[in-house]
């Protein structure tokens, strides 16, 4: 199986366009878009004016949540959005929430620490990534992707992860997951692990 190039660096929220994503699929390659300060894009597109009415605000999370950090969002007929929360880090601090498209606001799961991805697969069953766990700062070696079944408990796919990003699934149904996402290696170490879900 030929898999496709890795694109580092280069295409950001709020800088890169549909243009530049086509041209990098077109030639059967993978691009990572950065979400740094999403927060920021958003709120100063809403100050300018929100000019062709395509942004509106579904719920204002931190009105009942407080300073949670919300870091990862999924759609699966709802959102479900996951929390960092603050440092130090707490274990089973952070929460997935889920809100619904007329902004109701309810706890769906509870017990993660240091949430940064979410996805859901075929089955509709939701996969949380953890970025540090059993430590109250940022570790490597010890993030985690576990999944909540439909029954609510919680799986544990994969462990052993270097301070991950983010993660989403693959047409071919594996679980693909940014690895060495910061931390103190030298730059060019970041990876794509590919997890095969049981």
């Amino acid at each position: 199986m030929n898999l496709p190039k890795i694109i580092q660096g280069g295409m950001g929220a709020g800088i890169s366009s549909s243009r530049l994503a086509r041209a990098v699929s077109s030639l059967g390659q993978l691009g990572v878009v950065s979400g740094i300060a999403l927060d920021v894009i958003l709120a100063r597109r809403l100050q300018d004016g929100d000019k062709d009415g395509s942004i509106r605000r579904v719920a204002d999370i931190s009105a009942t949540q407080g300073h949670s950090v919300p870091t990862a969002v999924a759609y699966d007929g709802n959102f479900y959005v996951g929390n960092l929360n603050t440092f130090p880090i707490v274990d089973g601090s952070s929460n997935v929430l889920k809100i619904t498209p007329s902004g109701e606001v309810k706890t769906y799961a509870t017990g993660f620490t240091t949430i940064v991805g979410l996805a859901f697969d075929g089955q509709h069953r939701l996969y949380v990534l953890e970025n540090t766990t059993g430590n109250p700062f940022p570790t490597p070696g010890t993030g985690k992707v576990l999944r909540i079944e439909h029954s609510g408990e919680v799986v544990e796919i994969a462990s052993g992860l270097f301070l991950p990003t983010a993660m989403t699934f693959g047409p071919d149904g594996n679980l693909y997951v940014s690895n060495v996402g910061f931390g103190p290696p030298p730059i060019g170490m970041g990876q794509v692990v590919k997890i095969t879900i049981p």
